[in-house]
């Protein structure tokens, strides 16, 4: 299914004429193992020289996990709540902490530790919640417990989640998740970045949260891995500069 990029490569001039700076980076989540996927995922990482920020699910990510990352610096490890349970209540949506329960502190604490464990000073401490669903009451949980970011889905509505806890989300999913789970039409894709990068020009979004793609390695259709790749390309080739989360966090 070929893209036309025309729309967003006029919007990234504008952005050049006028003189903006647009941070991007990259999340990649249900990272659990090296996998060909995996790899695959890095290669494209280094040859674009942006990272790609892979949330691990603590409880079952593998040992060898950690040694694929320790030796592939594209790869960065951040946190993916910890089992990728649906914990929510009957008749809600999706999510693992997206709203409140007793047992969850102990849960965000192991899973930290866990990370910290496999990854060292490799580990990025930013907390992904599994499908992108956060109770706003676990933000100052998860700062309590070392995490120094947190990373859903959508424009944020505050620089902080919490004192201490950065909010860095993403913005572009390429996966038709509600259909057939390849790519979502390519046209409205490009629209909804276009779009977005005008409400920022516009002031009516954060300008200055780093423009977020969000992918699945494991689940990605052809289609879906060239969509991403040509994104990645459009943008940095249009003058978009690569975020540095450590230092934003």
């Amino acid at each position: 299914m070929k893209a036309d990029w025309t729309p967003l490569e006029r919007e990234l001039a504008q952005w050049r004429r006028e003189g903006l700076h647009l941070p991007v980076w990259w999340r990649d989540d249900d990272a659990v193992a090296p996998t060909a996927a995996l790899e695959r995922l890095a290669r494209l990482a280094e040859g674009r020289g942006l990272p790609v920020h892979i949330a691990v699910i603590p409880d079952l990510a593998s040992d060898t996990l950690a040694g694929t990352v320790n030796t592939t610096p594209a790869l960065v490890p951040v946190g993916h709540g910890w089992r990728h349970e649906n914990r929510a209540p009957e008749g809600a949506k999706k999510a693992e902490f997206g709203h409140p329960r007793p047992d969850a502190v102990e849960e965000i604490t192991a899973g930290l530790a866990r990370l910290e464990a496999l990854f060292g000073a490799d580990l990025l401490p930013v907390f992904v919640p599994p499908w992108n669903r956060l109770d706003h009451g676990f933000a100052p949980v998860l700062a309590a417990a070392g995490y120094r970011g947190v990373s859903t889905y959508g424009a944020r509505p505050a620089a902080c989640a919490a004192a201490g806890l950065h909010q860095i989300n993403t913005h572009i999913d390429p996966v038709f998740w509600r259909g057939h789970r390849g790519l979502a039409d390519p046209e409205t894709l490009i629209h909804g970045i276009v779009e977005r990068l005008r409400r920022r020009r516009s002031g009516d979004e954060d300008a200055h949260e780093p423009l977020g793609l969000l992918t699945h390695h494991l689940v990605h259709t052809e289609d879906v891995w060239r969509f991403s790749a040509d994104c990645l390309a459009v943008l940095l080739d249009g003058g978009a500069q690569v975020a540095d989360l450590r230092r934003l966090i």
